[in-house]
């Protein structure tokens, strides 16, 4: 395969820069959107098509599989080929999927499309950060965080949104239909608006055994996280056997890329502390994110009645506190160019955050949840959005892709095990405390009448309940079990995010560079050095210098010699 460095071109100016943005940000927003737009419709779209508890889970599990996976080969790819071709591709396998998603008539067929909705969006969330950094230095980087965090906010909390109205007022297919101009639009922009340097090129290989080992791993490691003690028992064979499968195939991803001539993960990377201890802070932080962002939305449904709509407007205080507190700090991080207080402060907000939301009940005020939400989503975007930035800023040009996909990579991977990990503990949960109130709810049965079979019918079922449906003495113990079993993990994943503290209070406080990834590639940053300068002294003799040093003396060969000069290249 060919690969290729960036030729020398004028510095981007600030309009050429935001029109070159707006492609990024319309493609990152069809991303964000094609992952959250279905999550209020997906009972409606699974029950539609036939399916059971595991085509639900499936229907989620399989996209975050699949983005898990693909991030940092998308990383590499940028390493080595066209990042502008690379992210059209990306969303233009997002287009076709989505297409495909909508005419879906079993739910093995819509899984399908979902993995490859899934590999297209690891390609989107990666690329738009790789390809920033072509354009932007890390000193102005921050100024335009705001942006991709608006794009995050809007995809995040509306997605839910407009999911939930579109299969309301007229078909969840439409669902899958809703991003396609979105994402044939920003194909358009992207190739009108982002011009990045005219390529070289130079032949590279690919690492397909480490590829491959690495999706197999990581998946196996998924699968287990997110059908361990619902599909099989945590202690039982077939838990052993995943977990060792995954271990062993890891492990021979790790020496394959001690040996691959272009590794899909540079393993040296990890001597550098900045990606290090960013790789350590991203996993730490994707619980935050990921696995919180989850349970906040069962604690409104399922402990505050709430509809799945009204669930994502009310969990819009975390996504405002990202937003706001993300985008001043972006500002003054270019302004001053100091990053570190911002996202050691960061680390410190989240603890106390998820501390916070571990001390909430059912009926705690809910303008005091909102604050709790705002001050979590304030300290997860003061490390989330400068992680990528601070990495991008410490490694060379050249592995600039795979260490800023690591970072996302990363990032994932925690958030996945976070939830799955916590959904884990929930469900063990649950059961118990309803055990506790046993009492209770003979009583509030006892209460209910001829009301009381059909409500234990529906209790009897195995599904979630629905909450706003019961009658009031039995949906407030529900109610109740719910809100305290939601805190109890909030409570859990404080001392986790303590791990973000330790991890960016080691980070090196490394001044934000001034140049962006293109510039330092013109420079030559990652190239052999060029051959010090040969001299002659007064004695004949060459003398080969660097910065005043004698390094080597020859005899010099005049020309007329027989033979060719040391150092001249061949055939001179």
């Amino acid at each position: 395969m060919t690969a290729t460095a960036p030729v020398a071109q004028p510095k981007m100016s600030h309009r050429e820069i935001m029109q070159a943005l707006t492609g990024l940000l319309m493609g990152m927003f069809v991303s964000i959107l094609a992952g959250t737009v279905v999550s209020s419709s997906l009972p409606v779209i699974v029950s539609d098509l036939d399916g059971g508890q595991t085509a639900f889970t499936w229907v989620v599990t399989a996209t975050l599989l699949a983005t898990t996976i693909s991030t940092p080969i998308w990383g590499k790819l940028a390493d080595l080929g066209n990042r502008k071709l690379l992210l059209q591709l990306a969303l233009a396998m997002f287009v076709l999927a989505s297409a495909a998603a909508g005419f879906a008539q079993n739910t093995e067929f819509l899984i399908a499309m979902r993995v490859v909705q899934g590999l297209a969006g690891g390609g989107m969330g990666a690329l738009s950060q790789i390809v920033m950094a072509d354009i932007l230095s890390p000193r102005e980087r921050g100024k335009y965080m705001g942006l991709f965090g608006a794009v995050m906010a809007v995809g995040t909390v509306g997605g839910p949104l407009i999911g939930g109205f579109i299969t309301d007022t007229i078909n969840w297919r439409w669902n899958f239909f809703v991003a396609l101009p979105f994402a044939v639009v920003a194909i358009l922009l992207i190739q009108r608006t982002l011009h990045l340097p005219a390529l070289a090129k130079r032949k590279v290989t690919i690492d397909y055994l480490g590829i491959m080992l690495l999706s197999s791993g990581v998946a196996l490691l998924l699968i287990w996280l997110s059908m361990g003690g619902s599909q099989f028992d945590w202690n039982s064979s077939t838990s052993y056997l995943m977990v060792g499968g995954s271990v062993a195939l890891l492990s021979l991803f790790v020496l394959t890329e001690f040996k691959a001539p272009e590794p899909l993960l540079n393993l040296q990377l990890f001597k550098n502390r900045t990606f290090t201890f960013a790789v350590i802070a991203s996993l730490a932080v994707g619980v935050s994110m990921f696995g919180t962002s989850v349970f906040l939305s069962q604690y409104m449904i399922m402990a505050r009645g709430a509809t799945a709509t009204q669930a994502g407007l009310m969990t819009f205080p975390m996504m405002a506190g990202l937003l706001v507190i993300s985008t001043i700090a972006g500002a003054l991080i270019t302004r001053f160019g100091k990053w570190k207080a911002f996202v050691v402060t960061g680390s410190i907000l989240q603890v106390i955050g998820l501390f916070l939301l571990g001390t909430i009940h059912y009926d705690t005020d809910f303008v005091l949840v909102g604050v709790y939400m705002f001050i979590l989503g304030a300290g997860v975007g003061l490390v989330m959005q400068n992680m990528v930035l601070v990495v991008q800023n410490a490694v060379p040009v050249k592995e600039l892709g795979v260490a800023s996909s690591a970072v996302n990579f990363f990032r994932t991977l925690g958030g996945t095990a976070g939830t799955a990990g916590l959904g884990a503990l929930l469900a063990i949960n649950i059961p118990n405390m309803i055990a506790d109130r046993q009492s209770d709810l003979a009583k509030a049965m006892a209460a209910l009448g001829d009301k009381a079979a059909e409500v234990s019918a529906q209790l009897a079922s195995g599904s979630l309940p629905t909450i706003s449906t019961l009658p009031e003495p039995v949906r407030v113990i529900f109610e109740s079990v719910y809100g305290d079993g939601v805190a109890a993990l909030f409570a859990v994943a404080a001392p986790i995010s303590l791990i973000t503290v330790v991890a960016v209070c080691l980070l090196p406080n490394q001044k934000l560079r001034t140049q962006t990834a293109v510039e330092r590639h013109q420079e030559g940053e990652g190239q052999a050095p060029a051959p010090a300068p040969v001299v002659e002294n007064s004695e004949g003799l060459e003398v080969r210098r660097a910065e005043g040093t004698v390094l080597t003396e020859a005899p010099a060969i005049h020309e007329g010699d027989n033979e060719k000069k040391p150092g001249s290249p061949a055939g001179a």
